[in-house]
């Protein structure tokens, strides 16, 4: 008898898991199809100083051509045509190529503070476009976050170096201040 509640109720888990990944995809369709903007953001916090984090998010930026919005702490790439690399990708055959494909970067900072000390996190998400023949507009990618991790750990070690060398001219100068409080 206990076997086959057992039985009955590993089935009851199943049905409702397989229910919850049904209406998990249903409702990300539902978004596309109503337009919502179904992209990923990608963030991480760096601890440390606003102004040298912000300058080397804009240092990883350099890559792609970018403007800048100074007053919300927000970068947003220009488009940059990516067309040859997306159909190179997609080159199994099976794939119609692409016409025109087209990324950006959308960049965002906001300050707070990690134990007490401060800290920014920085977030970012990647748009995609493509378009598949002239006529029919263009149609959204959804990004599988490769170029939004790289991207992250490219600020983290563009931080780390700043701070290292930050770290390094602040040793140098104390040790040029003992050396001239030594000499007469």
């Amino acid at each position: 008898m206990s076997v086959q509640k057992g039985i009955r109720t590993g089935v009851f888990v199943l049905g409702i898991l397989s229910l919850s990944v049904f209406m998990e995809g249903c409702a990300s369709a539902y978004l596309k199809m109503v337009g919502a903007d179904t992209g990923l953001v990608y963030s991480k916090i760096f601890v440390g100083d606003f102004e040298l984090i912000k300058k080397q998010v804009y240092e990883a930026l350099k890559t792609t051509p970018n403007t800048e919005d100074q007053e919300h702490y927000t970068f947003q790439t220009k488009w940059v045509d990516n067309t040859v690399q997306l159909n190179e990708l997609h080159s199994d055959g099976g794939v119609t190529p692409y016409v025109k494909a087209q990324y950006r970067f959308l960049v965002s900072l906001a300050k707070g503070f990690l134990d007490g000390k401060p800290s920014v996190k920085v977030s970012v998400q990647k748009e995609q476009q493509y378009q598949r023949d002239v006529l029919e507009g263009w149609k959204n990618i959804e990004s599988d976050g490769i170029a939004e991790k790289s991207f992250l750990y490219r600020v983290g070690q563009l931080i780390k170096y700043a701070t290292r060398l930050e770290n390094e001219k602040n040793q140098k100068l104390r040790q040029q201040l003992r050396n001239a409080e030594d000499s007469p």
